[in-house]
């Protein structure tokens, strides 16, 4: 595992030390990275949060996009530290207005991500975060839904990225910002 970007060797190893692997999950042959002791932890959540933060800086970014669901949690912090709003990216009939719609492969199937159509003014930038950054379905199929709702992707902050799987072509020429890269 190796740091990413201006958070440097110290939070990539805060951050390793709370990853779980949890083998066949969700399904067979598939090693899901859980990060939930990454936020169950104050201080190691606090400097994750923090590193995001000082790596795009205040300023630079009007609102974060937190992808459904874990993302939501590193959103709302991220956004609270950066004096910004929030907007969830969620997951296919939860939210109650004109949405627009996304479908993309997963690494384990397909799924819908949905975005209020009114959900960004004009030329907003935003920054998008989530947990893990895998295959890129994900991460592509938002900046899709961003761009298509007005919004301008400034970047994409994950905690954890699975570099052997070549996400950050799909997202190019955007900058990618991880704490922890797994070659």
């Amino acid at each position: 595992m190796t740091a990413r970007g201006d958070s440097g060797e110290a939070i990539a190893d805060l951050v390793a030390s709370r990853v779980l692997d949890v083998p066949d999950f969700p399904k067979a042959g598939i090693v899901f990275k859980d990060l939930m002791p990454v936020f169950a932890d104050g201080p190691t959540f606090r400097s994750a949060m923090d590193a995001i933060v000082e790596h795009h800086g205040r300023g630079s970014f009007d609102v974060v996009a937190g992808i459904e669901a874990r993302g939501f949690v590193i959103a709302a912090a991220v956004a609270y530290a950066a004096g910004v709003g929030v907007v969830p990216v969620r997951k296919a009939g939860k939210l109650p207005r004109k949405v627009l719609s996304a479908t993309y492969a997963l690494e384990y199937g397909e799924a819908t991500l949905e975005l209020h159509a009114d959900a960004f003014t004009a030329d907003q930038r935003v920054l998008v975060v989530d947990d893990v950054l895998a295959t890129g379905g994900t991460a592509a199929a938002t900046l899709g839904l961003i761009e298509q709702a007005g919004g301008t992707v400034t970047g994409f902050s994950v905690l954890l990225e699975l570099e052997f799987l070549g996400a950050r072509a799909k997202l190019a020429p955007r900058e990618v910002h991880a704490l922890l890269a797994v070659a």
